[in-house]
């Protein structure tokens, strides 16, 4: 009989729960398929994440913090950072989706773990702000604001594959002058 290992255990989960919830989203996620791909009991997953809920709000919110750790925002290279999160988004496309079933799930209402989601960016826009404090960045739109701003633009290519192969091209020479064009206009937005 095989030993027990609680912690491989909780890791096929979570990476059974980010494919489900990237593929079906909260609504159409299934705790009975996440169980099946992870080869674990479903009660573990409630013993060890809680309700569907809570199990997404937890791989949502650990994606974001690989995010953070492995691309944090440098207001004194933003190219090199869209460079960088644009990069991370390509290989790992299913955090930019668990954020658009999110939106659809909640919508404008408060999300589960909505606190911690607002420490999380405050630390982005703290790095946006010492930029424009040091006169890097422009001050002439407020940090937060500028932030969703090059995050949207960085990221929506990927959030909507389909309309970047349709607008601009699906050639690799198609998406590295689309990259240009990102990064220009990241360029023109946060001069001083």
């Amino acid at each position: 009989m095989g030993v027990r290992d609680p912690e491989a255990t909780k890791a096929r989960i979570f990476d059974a729960a980010v494919a489900e919830f990237a593929r079906y989203g909260i609504a159409g996620a299934r705790i009975d398929r996440i169980a099946a791909e992870a080869k674990a009991n479903k009660q573990l997953i409630y013993a060890y994440f809680g309700n569907k809920a809570e199990l997404f709000s937890k791989v949502l919110g650990r994606c974001m913090v690989d995010l953070a750790a492995a691309v944090p925002v440098d207001p004194d290279d933003i190219e090199g950072w869209l460079d960088r999160l644009m990069d991370y988004h390509a290989a790992h496309p299913e955090l930019l989706r668990l954020l658009y079933w999110e939106g659809i799930q909640y919508g404008f209402t408060e999300l589960p773990d909505e606190t911690e989601r607002q420490d999380h960016y405050a630390h982005k826009v703290a790095a946006v702000r010492d930029g424009q404090d040091r006169g890097v960045i422009t001050d002439a739109i407020p940090a937060q604001d500028l932030l969703f701003l090059l995050v949207a633009i960085a990221n929506w290519a990927t959030v909507v594959p389909q309309m970047s192969r349709i607008l601009v091209g699906g050639e690799d020479p198609d998406r590295d002058r689309l990259r240009a064009s990102i990064k220009e206009a990241a360029r023109r937005i946060i001069a001083p």
